[in-house]
């Protein structure tokens, strides 16, 4: 069983355990049993492992921001969020999820280039253009929420962090901190197949054709994103600012004969719909508890 420390130290909180994706699924393959570990932020500990967390998120616009100060912020409210580790609490994370209140934080410098970043990518995708009036209404109180994990972590481990973070901020909210929000806003990832750079005069027409029409289709390097996005008041990819253009996308084949491109994801959900989507989560990672 899984633990993750609350905001009285002294008492720790049940958390569901994570289940192994393939387990069941082919008795042949060698199983290995890992038991994953939610804690608090710890600032001594978790910089560096989060600030690598936060440069796989923001993938190639990491450059735009000073991730050593989003990390500082991160960490400077250990008691909302949640790590998650293998061997220990003196480890690096395998995965993070945290928030922060945009409003809160406007005058620190990482912040408000973080919130024109959003603004500015919202505006290149109509199904993103209510972002722009929320942020733009003052009476919105918009939580910014940024969670990663390593590539091979399983994604039976985000419904407990989440299903966590709404506990913590009910009780941070009756501490009266300042986590009572109008607004959830997820920055993640998606990412399209394209047709590879290499050996494309060798390639015969078909297969190229097959591989131009399936680059429109996206998809979620984060399951639960599928699912939150039927919540969503607005939900829309876009295109990363530092672009490395297709072939970049060599580098990070995902079938034989295609590449990725991965690309931004912002998805922005009403407060009154969040718990519900978050429920929606458990139910489609876990569907058996």
């Amino acid at each position: 069983m899984v633990k993750k420390r609350v905001r009285d130290p002294e008492v720790l909180e049940d958390a569901p355990p994570a289940q192994d994706e393939g387990s069941d699924s082919d008795t042949s393959m060698d199983v290995v049993d890992v038991e994953f570990e939610w804690f608090n932020f710890k600032p001594d500990i978790d910089f560096h492992g989060l600030k690598s967390l936060l440069r796989q998120l923001l993938d190639v616009d990491h450059q735009l921001f000073d991730l050593s100060a989003l990390a500082d912020l991160i960490l400077s409210q250990p008691t909302v969020g949640s790590t998650v580790k293998v061997d220990g609490e003196e480890t690096d994370a395998y995965a993070f999820l945290t928030i922060l209140n945009m409003h809160e934080h406007r005058d620190k410098k990482v912040m408000q280039d973080l919130t024109q970043y959003v603004v500015e990518k919202a505006k290149t995708n109509p199904a993103l253009a209510a972002l722009g009036s929320v942020l733009a209404n003052p009476a919105a109180q918009v939580g910014l929420l940024l969670t990663e994990r390593l590539i091979n972590c399983p994604s039976e481990i985000s419904p407990p962090m989440y299903s966590m973070l709404i506990d913590e901020l009910e009780a941070a909210v009756e501490d009266k901190e300042p986590y009572e929000f109008t607004h959830y806003l997820i920055i993640s990832k998606t990412y399209h197949e394209i047709a590879s750079t290499l050996d494309q005069e060798d390639a015969p027409k078909q297969k190229k054709n097959k591989a131009i029409k399936g680059a429109k289709e996206t998809f979620f390097f984060h399951p639960e994103d599928e699912v939150l996005q039927r919540h969503a008041l607005a939900a829309g990819s876009y295109e990363y600012t530092k672009d490395m253009g297709d072939g970049m996308a060599d580098s990070k084949r995902a079938f034989q004969e295609m590449g990725i491109k991965p690309q931004g994801s912002m998805i922005l959900i009403e407060a009154s719909k969040f718990e519900g989507a978050v429920k929606a989560i458990s139910d489609y990672l876990n569907p058996q508890q």
